[in-house]
C-alpha cells in the first residue's frame, strides 16, 4: 500500500523537468511528493539500458536515487553493476541527451563505517568498508571524471540512516525491537549517530537540484543533532507507550557477543559512533531539516502503527 506523507512545504524553488530513477523506492517516493510532476526511469529491469535510451534528457535535472542497497546475499559485483555501472550508463546519456544537471545520492559510508571523535565531513578522506560503500564510492568517482571530461553539472548528496514512513531495513528492524517491550541491554552506550528524515533527506536534494553553488561539490545532508542508541530506543519506547526497560552491558561485551552469533556488523551499528556534518549544506546552500527528531518519529510511529504498513 503507499506511504502518504503528511503535507509538504513546496515554496523552495521547483524542480524543472525532472527525471528521476528510484521514485518508487523509500527516498524516492519522499521526493517524488516533494517536487509534484516527473519522469521516471525504471533502472531495476533487464530492459534498463533500453529505458535509459528511450528517456528525454533535455533540458533535466536528472535525480538518480535507484540503488542496489545493503544486503548479505548480493556480490561485490552485483553492488558494482547496479551502483557504478548504471549510475556511469545514466550520466553518459544524460550528457548526450541535453541534461541540465546531473545529482547523485550517496552515503556517508563512502568515508566509514564509524567516527571517533569527529563526524564525517564531505572532504573526510573517502575509506569505505563494504561492497555497498565502495560500489558507491566508485560511482562518484566515476561521475567526477565523467564531469570534469563532459562539463556535466553535477551535485553529490551523501546520507547517513534516513528514518521516516514506510523505512525498511535496520530502522524498521530496531522500531520492532522498541515495540516489543523487551528489556534491552543497551543504557551504558553512549554513541553518537547521525540520522535524517526521509522529507529532510528529499528537501537536501531538492537544493541540490536547484543551487546556483550546488554543481562540482558533494554535501552530506544529516540532522544536526546526533542521537544515541539508548536516546533512540528510548524515544521510540516513549512513542509507542512502552516503558524504557534499558539496562546496562559494556559495548565491548555486546559486540564480542554479537560476534560470536554472526551478528557483529549488526552490533556494531548499535554500539558505535557514525556521526555526519551538514554544515555546507546548512551554511551554503541554506538546507534547514524541518523535523526534529521527536517529530520525525510521531510521524514515522504513525505509520508503524497504521493500517497501511506491510
Amino acid at each position: 500500500m503507499p506511504v502518504s506523507f503528511p503535507a509538504v512545504d513546496r515554496a523552495s524553488p521547483p524542480v524543472a523537468h525532472a527525471v528521476v530513477t528510484g521514485a518508487g523506492g523509500f527516498v524516492g517516493r519522499a521526493f517524488a511528493d516533494l517536487v509534484g510532476e516527473h519522469r521516471s526511469i525504471p533502472l531495476s529491469g533487464s530492459d534498463w539500458r533500453e529505458a535509459i535510451a528511450e528517456a528525454d534528457f533535455r533540458g533535466a535535472t536528472v535525480v538518480h536515487l535507484a540503488a542496489r542497497a545493503h544486503g548479505p546475499e548480493a556480490s561485490e559485483g552485483q553492488f558494482d553493476r547496479d551502483n557504478r555501472e548504471k549510475t556511469l550508463a545514466l550520466a553518459e546519456a544524460a550528457c548526450r541527451g541535453g541534461a541540465a544537471r546531473f545529482v547523485f545520492a550517496s552515503t556517508v559510508k563512502v568515508h566509514g563505517e564509524e567516527t571517533a571523535g569527529e563526524p564525517f565531513r564531505a572532504d573526510s578522506p573517502a575509506a569505505p568498508a563494504d561492497a555497498y560503500a565502495l560500489s558507491k564510492w566508485r560511482a562518484e568517482e566515476d561521475l567526477r571524471a565523467l564531469a570534469a571530461r563532459e562539463g556535466l553539472a553535477l551535485a553529490v548528496v551523501r546520507f547517513p540512516l534516513a528514518y521516516g514512513p514506510g523505512v525498511r531495513n535496520n530502522f524498521r528492524d530496531l522500531i520492532g525491537l522498541a515495540d516489543s517491550g523487551a528489556w534491552l541491554p543497551f543504557a551504558a552506550i553512549a554513541n553518537r549517530r547521525s540520522l535524517v528524515h526521509v522529507r529532510d533527506l528529499a528537501s537536501a536534494l531538492a537544493i541540490a537540484c536547484t543551487h546556483p553553488a550546488a554543481p562540482g561539490r558533494a554535501f552530506i545532508a544529516a540532522h544536526p543533532e546526533p542521537v544515541s542508541t539508548p536516546g533512540l530506543v528510548g524515544a521510540l519506547r516513549e512513542g509507542l507507550g512502552r516503558p524504557r526497560r534499558l539496562f546496562a552491558v559494556p559495548a565491548a561485551v555486546l559486540e564480542g557477543a554479537a560476534a560470536v552469533a554472526g551478528i557483529g556488523a549488526r552490533m556494531r551499528r548499535l554500539t558505535r559512533s557514525l556521526e555526519a556534518d551538514p554544515g555546507p549544506l546548512v551554511g551554503e546552500l541554506g538546507w534547514r531539516p524541518a523535523l526534529p527528531l521527536a517529530e520525525g518519529l510521531r510521524d514515522t510511529l504513525a505509520w508503524w502503527r497504521g493500517p497501511g504498513r506491510a
